[in-house]
C-alpha cells in the first residue's frame, strides 16, 4: 500500500503465525539472545488484533514450520495495486517460505510475477510511496532483482538504496502516510533521497499505516511515538521484542493489499 492513498486501513493484511522453530531464525548484524516462543505468540496475536481493530481484513498464510523466519511474511512477497511479485531471497535458507505466499495472493485474485535467478529480493527491501519504489540493495537483494521488479512494476519511478548495516532497507526506513521518510540515515545512501526525518529510536524507523492518519510502531520507540502524536497522527503501539530479538520490525509480519 502506497502512503497518502485514501484506502488506507482498508483491505487486507497477510500474516503466518510464529512457527515452531522460531527461536532458530537468522541473526546477521545483531548478537543472539533467547526468544522467548510463548511471548512471541502473545505478540503476534496483539499485532494481529492491532490489524484488524484498523479495519484490515486478516488472512493467514499457509504455515512453513520448517523454516524458523517464515512469521517475517513480507519479505516473501511484493504487492503493488494488484500485482504480486514473489521475491528470491538473496539468504537461500528463507527461498522455501515464498510457497505458502503466492498461493495466499493467488487466492485474492492478484496477478503473479517472480524474481527470477540470478536475481533476488527480499519484500523489506522494498518501500513505495505514491509512484516512486525505493529498493534496497544489500546482502538480500542485488542488482538484477532490481532491474527485474523495475521491468515488472513498469511505470513506477524506482530508486535504488543501497544499505549498510541493516539487514533491509525497511530496517533503515519507512514512510509516514504524507509520504515523508522517517529513518537512521547512517543506514542507507542518502544522496539518491529527497529528505530523511531522524528519528531518536532505531524502532522509530519503522511503521505501518494503518490509516491516513494513522500509524502502528513499536512499544520499544515511546520518543518516536510521542512525536509522532505531538504532529497530530494516532498511533497504536505494540510489543513485538521477541521477534526484535531476530531483527524483525512491525513491517516485516505482515502483507497488506489494498
Amino acid at each position: 500500500m502506497d502512503p497518502a492513498d485514501p484506502s488506507a486501513g482498508t483491505g487486507t493484511a497477510l500474516v503466518r503465525p510464529p512457527g515452531p522453530r522460531l527461536a532458530e531464525g537468522i541473526v546477521t548484524h545483531i548478537g543472539r539472545r533467547p526468544v522467548d516462543t510463548a511471548l512471541a505468540a502473545r505478540q503476534h496475536e496483539a499485532y494481529v488484533a492491532a490489524l484488524r481493530a484498523s479495519g484490515r481484513r486478516v488472512r493467514a498464510v499457509p504455515p512453513a514450520d520448517d523454516h524458523p523466519d517464515a512469521v517475517f511474511v513480507e519479505d516473501t512477497v511484493v504487492v503493488c495495486g494488484d500485482l504480486a511479485v514473489i521475491g528470491r531471497s538473496g539468504e537461500t535458507r528463507r527461498r522455501g517460505e515464498a510457497s505458502g505466499a503466492e498461493q495466499a495472493v493467488r487466492e485474492l485474485g492478484l496477478r503473479i510475477e517472480r524474481i527470477k535467478a540470478p536475481g533476488t529480493l527480499d519484500g523489506g527491501d522494498v518501500l513505495c510511496v505514491g509512484d516512486t519504489v525505493y529498493v534496497g540493495r544489500g546482502a538480500r537483494t542485488n542488482e538484477e532483482g532490481i532491474c527485474q521488479l523495475a521491468h515488472l512494476l513498469g511505470g513506477r519511478r524506482l530508486v535504488p538504496v543501497d544499505t549498510r548495516g541493516c539487514l533491509h532497507l525497511k530496517s533503515a526506513m519507512t514512510a509516514l502516510p504524507d509520504g515523508g521518510l522517517i529513518g537512521v540515515p547512517e543506514l542507507v545512501d542518502t544522496s539518491v533521497l529527497p529528505f530523511i526525518r531522524v528519528v531518536p529510536e532505531p524502532a522509530g524507523a519503522h511503521v505501518v499505516l494503518l490509516g491516513p492518519d494513522h500509524v502502528l510502531m513499536s512499544a520499544s520507540a515511546p520518543r518516536t511515538a510521542a512525536q509522532f502524536a505531538a504532529d497530530g497522527l494516532r498511533v497504536t503501539s505494540v510489543d513485538i521484542s521477541e521477534f526484535e530479538a531476530l531483527e524483525g520490525c512491525v513491517t516485516c509480519l505482515s502483507v497488506l493489499v489494498p
